[in-house]
Protein backbone atom coordinates (compact mmCIF):
# COMPACT_ATOMS: atom_id res chain seq x y z
CA UNK A 1 0.00 0.00 0.00
CA UNK A 2 1.32 3.43 -0.93
CA UNK A 3 1.88 5.77 1.98
CA UNK A 4 0.52 9.27 1.42
CA UNK A 5 1.97 12.51 2.64
CA UNK A 6 0.16 15.66 3.67
CA UNK A 7 1.42 17.66 0.70
CA UNK A 8 0.10 15.31 -2.01
CA UNK A 9 -2.94 17.61 -2.44
CA UNK A 10 -5.41 14.98 -1.27
CA UNK A 11 -5.52 16.15 2.34
CA UNK A 12 -7.55 19.24 3.20
CA UNK A 13 -7.30 21.51 6.21
CA UNK A 14 -10.79 22.41 7.45
CA UNK A 15 -10.85 25.32 9.92
CA UNK A 16 -13.55 27.25 11.72
CA UNK A 17 -15.31 24.20 13.16
CA UNK A 18 -17.95 24.69 15.81
CA UNK A 19 -17.36 22.84 19.08
CA UNK A 20 -20.13 20.25 18.58
CA UNK A 21 -18.94 19.10 15.12
CA UNK A 22 -17.85 15.45 15.14
CA UNK A 23 -15.72 13.36 12.79
CA UNK A 24 -18.86 11.59 11.55
CA UNK A 25 -20.59 14.88 10.80
CA UNK A 26 -17.54 16.21 8.98
CA UNK A 27 -17.28 12.98 6.97
CA UNK A 28 -20.96 13.31 6.00
CA UNK A 29 -20.41 16.91 4.88
CA UNK A 30 -17.44 16.01 2.64
CA UNK A 31 -18.36 12.54 1.31
CA UNK A 32 -20.50 13.93 -1.58
CA UNK A 33 -17.22 15.01 -3.23
CA UNK A 34 -15.58 11.58 -3.23
CA UNK A 35 -14.23 8.68 -1.20
CA UNK A 36 -12.71 9.78 2.11
CA UNK A 37 -9.75 7.85 3.47
CA UNK A 38 -9.42 9.59 6.83
CA UNK A 39 -10.84 12.37 9.01
CA UNK A 40 -8.56 13.63 11.77
CA UNK A 41 -9.68 16.16 14.39
CA UNK A 42 -6.76 16.97 16.73
CA UNK A 43 -7.83 17.20 20.36
CA UNK A 44 -6.87 19.74 22.99
CA UNK A 45 -5.02 17.74 25.65
CA UNK A 46 -6.58 19.57 28.59
CA UNK A 47 -10.23 19.71 27.51
CA UNK A 48 -10.29 16.62 25.25
CA UNK A 49 -12.36 18.60 22.74
CA UNK A 50 -11.28 19.25 19.17
CA UNK A 51 -9.28 22.40 18.54
CA UNK A 52 -11.58 23.92 15.91
CA UNK A 53 -9.95 22.38 12.86
CA UNK A 54 -9.61 19.02 11.14
CA UNK A 55 -7.94 17.25 8.25
CA UNK A 56 -9.94 15.37 5.63
CA UNK A 57 -8.01 13.03 3.33
CA UNK A 58 -9.54 12.01 0.01
CA UNK A 59 -8.65 9.05 -2.18
CA UNK A 60 -8.34 11.23 -5.30
CA UNK A 61 -6.77 14.69 -5.78
CA UNK A 62 -9.63 15.84 -7.98
CA UNK A 63 -12.15 15.01 -5.26
CA UNK A 64 -10.15 17.04 -2.74
CA UNK A 65 -10.01 19.95 -5.19
CA UNK A 66 -13.78 19.80 -5.76
CA UNK A 67 -14.42 19.69 -2.00
CA UNK A 68 -12.14 22.67 -1.42
CA UNK A 69 -13.79 24.70 -4.19
CA UNK A 70 -17.28 23.97 -2.88
CA UNK A 71 -16.78 23.95 0.90
CA UNK A 72 -14.40 26.90 1.41
CA UNK A 73 -16.64 29.68 2.73
CA UNK A 74 -19.56 27.30 3.33
CA UNK A 75 -21.39 27.44 6.64
CA UNK A 76 -21.61 24.53 9.08
CA UNK A 77 -23.41 24.91 12.41
CA UNK A 78 -23.34 28.68 12.07
CA UNK A 79 -19.60 28.91 11.40
CA UNK A 80 -17.92 29.75 8.09
CA UNK A 81 -15.47 27.02 7.07
CA UNK A 82 -11.97 27.66 5.77
CA UNK A 83 -10.91 24.80 3.51
CA UNK A 84 -7.42 24.66 1.99
CA UNK A 85 -4.85 22.10 0.91
CA UNK A 86 -3.12 20.96 4.10
CA UNK A 87 0.52 21.92 4.48
CA UNK A 88 3.05 19.78 6.33
CA UNK A 89 4.05 21.15 9.71
CA UNK A 90 7.60 21.62 10.96
CA UNK A 91 7.54 18.37 12.93
CA UNK A 92 6.79 16.31 9.83
CA UNK A 93 9.73 17.92 8.04
CA UNK A 94 12.10 16.59 10.69
CA UNK A 95 12.32 19.64 12.93
CA UNK A 96 11.39 19.51 16.57
CA UNK A 97 12.18 23.16 17.23
CA UNK A 98 9.57 25.89 17.45
CA UNK A 99 9.01 27.86 14.27
CA UNK A 100 10.40 31.07 15.81
CA UNK A 101 13.70 29.31 16.56
CA UNK A 102 14.38 27.93 13.08
CA UNK A 103 16.65 30.82 12.10
CA UNK A 104 17.64 32.09 15.55
CA UNK A 105 21.06 30.41 15.50
CA UNK A 106 21.93 31.99 12.16
CA UNK A 107 20.72 35.39 13.35
CA UNK A 108 22.90 35.36 16.45
CA UNK A 109 25.98 34.08 14.62
CA UNK A 110 25.97 36.89 12.04
CA UNK A 111 27.46 40.23 13.10
CA UNK A 112 24.77 42.87 13.46
CA UNK A 113 25.50 46.26 11.87
CA UNK A 114 23.20 48.25 14.14
CA UNK A 115 24.45 46.54 17.31
CA UNK A 116 27.68 48.60 17.49
CA UNK A 117 28.18 50.65 20.61
CA UNK A 118 29.08 54.30 19.85
CA UNK A 119 32.53 55.39 21.07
Amino acid sequence: MQQTSVNDKRTLYVGGLEESVTEDLLRAAFVPFGEIIDVNMPLDTSSQKHRGFAFVQFDERGDASDAMDNMNGAELYGRVLRVNIAKPDAASRGSHRPVWETQADQFFQEPQEDAKVPE
